[in-house]
């Protein structure tokens, strides 16, 4: 029984490495959710990144009666680049254009969160040359927590 156990343990552990690898890379930031998210602002627009859209998670769930901790998610992009990798890849419309999460933790803590390029590369099945446009887009985001 014990060595049964033992086999299926090993069997699971490449499904839970792959589970446990959701995409996301998550960073600390040095700023409210507010200012992470107005110093990427920023920071985009600065790259002639159009920002398409800003939503404040928290007002919007005060709006409803709710309460949650800050949270504000940025939506932005290049759309030449992203319609190029979408007629390549119809299926990276689900993550473009690309989104950044700055939230608050249980504790106070401030999170910027984004999804990596690499996973996004294997995920749709994009080559390296494909995603160029994209890699440099990681350190623009992680600037804005620093």
């Amino acid at each position: 029984m014990k060595s049964l156990l033992m086999a299926i343990a090993l069997l699971m552990l490449p499904v839970l490495s792959i589970a446990a690898d959701n995409g996301l890379k998550t960073v600390p930031s040095s700023y409210s959710v507010a200012e992470t998210i107005n110093r990427l602002e920023t920071l985009v627009k600065e790259k002639n990144i159009t920002v398409f859209a800003r939503i404040d998670h928290q007002a919007e769930a005060a709006k409803a009666g709710l309460i949650m901790k800050a949270s504000q998610l940025l939506i932005f992009g290049n759309p030449k680049a992203g319609t190029t990798l979408m007629k390549v890849a119809p299926t990276t419309g689900i993550d473009l254009p690309l989104k950044a999460l700055a939230w608050e933790d249980a504790d106070g803590k401030v999170w910027l969160s984004y999804n990596r390029p690499d996973f996004l590369k294997q995920r749709h099945g994009l080559s390296d040359d494909q995603l160029k446009p994209l890699v440099p887009l990681g350190g623009l985001i992680e600037k804005s927590a620093k």
